[in-house]
């Protein structure tokens, strides 16, 4: 399936810009970012949000609570990692913000969006994979406060959040023995080094512009400066394609169609059918990586998080 329009018809907008690196922060390209990232016609639900700070090894670790004051005492809960490569985003970004806002009303969940600390500054792994370890254990604490079912409790996330949510599930599986109800792994980092692409899949990529691609010395930067070291030094907790994936919970990972990193992800779930794990695997036609990004009122970005919410809702919505 061709690229979606309301993607390809914003790509003139960024032919004068160098890398992604200068889109995001440098202020010469603010306006064109602005541009490319404008949806004015989309109305961002309006749920309940509050701030909190949930406390952690590497201290406070800075959350959004969505959807509590919809009533009910056994609603599952998602805790939800934005992405941006380890080294960027935050919690108003709309893979964050609006991501939690749809899911908390399309599921009647309660969503937990993590500020986890970034891996800049002296910052590396397992720093970040620490503050979500602390956010799914402080809402598993709170859920009686948080009107929330402990055992519905669900990890997620996006590109490199759907990693950290991974890793994090696989933790609380092996130190807890409380692993999550779930795992929502989108568009996300499993591998220290990227699998290959297939060559349908590398046909697909000609299409999509050099800003939107991730070649291997992309890929290899970011997992060594997670790591803070070679990616020889990783373990299954920083890679989860690297961990012994038996007892895995159930899984739901959507990759996706133009997004090189989607051999990570086909691989990440054709490894957890293997091991036993429930597991279920989508791919979202017509979409880049990031595509949570953008409005719910584009159809496959609408569906995806329809099929999130009712994985949340839904305890036998995956099935081996």
């Amino acid at each position: 399936m061709p690229i979606h329009a309301a993607m390809s018809s914003r790509f003139p907008l960024l032919d004068s810009v160098p890398s992604m690196q200068a889109l995001v922060e440098d202020p010469a390209y603010a306006q064109v970012r602005a541009q490319f990232e404008s949806h004015p016609d989309y109305q961002v639900p309006e749920v309940s949000v509050r701030c909190a700070e949930v406390p952690g090894p590497h201290g406070a670790v800075p959350v959004r609570v969505y959807g509590e004051s919809a009533g009910g005492t056994d609603r599952p809960c998602l805790v939800w990692m934005h992405g941006g490569g380890f080294v960027a985003g935050n919690l108003a970004m709309p893979e964050a913000d609006w991501t939690a806002r749809e899911l908390a009303l399309r599921a009647g969940s309660v969503v937990v969006s993590v500020d986890y600390r970034l891996c800049n500054d002296g910052v590396h792994f397992p720093v970040p994979h620490d503050d979500v370890l602390a956010a799914v254990r402080w809402a598993r604490e709170s859920a009686a406060d948080l009107d929330i079912d402990a055992d519905r409790i669900s990890v997620g996330g996006a590109s490199a959040g759907a990693n950290l949510a991974a890793g994090a599930a696989l933790r609380l599986r092996d130190v807890d023995g409380l692993p999550p109800a779930h795992l929502i792994f989108a568009y996300g980092v499993a591998h220290h080094v990227i699998p290959p692409m297939s060559a349908d899949h590398a046909a697909l990529m000609h299409e999509v512009p050099a800003l939107f691609k991730f070649p291997p010395e992309a890929t290899s930067f970011l997992n060594v400066n997670f790591l803070g070291g070679p990616v020889s030094s990783a373990n299954g907790y920083a890679f989860p394609a690297l961990a012994d994936l038996r007892g895995m919970c159930p899984t739901l990972v959507l990759n996706a169609e133009y997004d090189n990193l989607r051999a990570s992800g086909q691989a990440f779930a054709a490894a957890l059918a293997a091991a036993g794990a429930d597991v279920r695997q989508v791919m979202v036609a017509s979409m880049l990586h990031g595509f949570l990004n953008l409005p719910a009122s584009i159809g496959p970005v609408g569906e995806a998080l329809d099929l999130i919410a009712t994985v949340l809702h839904t305890p036998a919505a995956i099935a081996s």
